[in-house]
């Protein structure tokens, strides 16, 4: 019988780059690590990037994710941790997107010496509204979210995508976030989208220090800019809000001009 892939191998790990300093980026639902694809050549000459993919993405092997496993967001802190102890780093800054973002929080939490700061975009701790809390979405909206994407897969990705990136279903970063969100297979698409939308973290965020650079779209159907403000409030450690000019919940595809110099100035920036 053949060998599987090794763990780097199963999530096409890629470490690019040239400087010392080592940073993470981690991508969101829908996504790839293709997402980075505009703010790659504006960080490889001042760092070493380490790239991969969340399991269940179209890129990786459907036989290797794991229902159960992946039923909790722990599952996806459990391998971010795992690659980088494959990979030997102690040390990094974490960029993670959406989903990516409360991913690397936990992570933090079992290994907080591995991050030097983490920054998040587009990032939410619970999705669904609550008492004295603004998710925004009802429990309704994400049933009948849930439902179309099980009743007509290429459906749903056609009306989700222009509606998550906030531009005309013609445009480039429709379109993309279209392509990768299409090559997940439907099922595990669901399964994803369910653990994501029906989660909820609040509660750990008490537990976070390490230093936190929240970064936020100014328009997002996902994540309203109140849940930024939410996180600041509420981590342990040092952290700051910057709510960026720009539409949708993937600003780094849609509005690279903007995410880029206001990235590259959160790497370089430290909190007191």
């Amino acid at each position: 019988m053949c060998p599987g892939p090794t763990l780097l191998e199963a999530h096409n790990v890629h470490v690019v780059g040239h400087g010392e300093e080592l940073v993470v980026l981690a991508h969101g639902f829908g996504t790839d690590q293709s997402v980075w694809k505009h703010v790659l050549p504006h960080l490889i000459d001042e760092y070493r990037l380490i790239l991969f993919d969340n399991m269940g993405a179209g890129t990786t092997d459907p036989e290797y994710y794991c229902f159960q496993r992946y039923s909790s967001l722990y599952g996806y802190a459990d391998d971010l941790l795992a690659i980088l102890d494959e990979l030997e780093i102690t040390s990094c800054i974490f960029v993670g997107h959406s989903v990516s973002g409360m991913i690397g929080c936990l992570a933090s939490l079992a290994r907080p010496n591995f991050f030097t700061k983490i920054i998040t975009i587009s990032a939410s701790p619970r999705y669904l509204n609550d008492a004295d809390y603004f998710g925004g979405f009802e429990q309704d909206d994400l049933n009948q979210l849930f439902q179309a994407m099980q009743s007509n897969f290429k459906a749903w990705v056609s009306g989700f995508a222009p509606l998550a990136v906030g531009a005309d279903i013609e445009s480039m970063a429709v379109q993309e976030f279209g392509r990768t969100l299409f090559n997940i297979r439907p099922d595990i698409a669901f399964s994803v989208a369910k653990t994501i939308f029906q989660s909820d973290l609040r509660s750990i965020l008490p537990q976070v220090t390490v230093p936190c650079h929240i970064l936020q779209s100014s328009r997002d159907l996902a994540v309203p800019v109140i849940v930024s403000d939410y996180i600041h409030q509420r981590i342990s450690g040092a952290s700051i809000v910057e709510v960026l000019h720009t539409e949708g919940h993937l600003p780094q595809l849609s509005s690279p001009d903007v995410v880029i110099p206001v990235l590259k100035r959160h790497l370089v920036g430290d909190l007191v």
